[in-house]
């Protein structure tokens, strides 16, 4: 599976941008998927999970209620809806797959695959 991650941009606080991350390759169905994010000098943070069917979500506390992450398997793509935005959320944001069937949602170490990024700058 490759990931290629997009849609980060330039936005003003309080306003909104969708990411996507399209996987190509092996059944994207498989692996759970995730959204994880670095600030500048700061390290790499969880942001967002979703399991393999979708069913399951999960947030840092930082983006609860104001990021939605879902998933369409048949587009082979994960997303990630971020609303009211924040100064602080900017960041480069990268998407990562796992193939583990038990994980913590928040553990980087569990995701195999990364994408490349992409940068989301809030304006305050």
């Amino acid at each position: 599976v490759q990931l290629q991650a997009s849609g980060g941009g330039l936005v003003q606080a309080g306003g909104s941008l969708r990411l996507a991350c399209r996987a190509s390759g092996r059944t994207f169905g498989d692996y759970g998927m995730g959204w994880f994010r670095q600030a500048p000098g700061k390290e790499r943070e969880f942001v967002a999970a979703i399991t393999r069917g979708g069913g399951v979500t999960d947030y840092s506390d930082s983006v609860k209620g104001r990021f939605t992450i879902s998933r369409d398997n048949a587009k082979n793509t994960v997303y990630l809806q971020m609303n009211s935005l924040k100064h602080e959320d900017t960041a480069v944001y990268f998407c990562a797959a796992t193939s583990q069937i038990f994980y913590t949602f928040s553990d980087s170490h569990a995701y195999g695959l990364w994408g490349q990024g992409t940068l989301v700058t809030v304006s305050s």
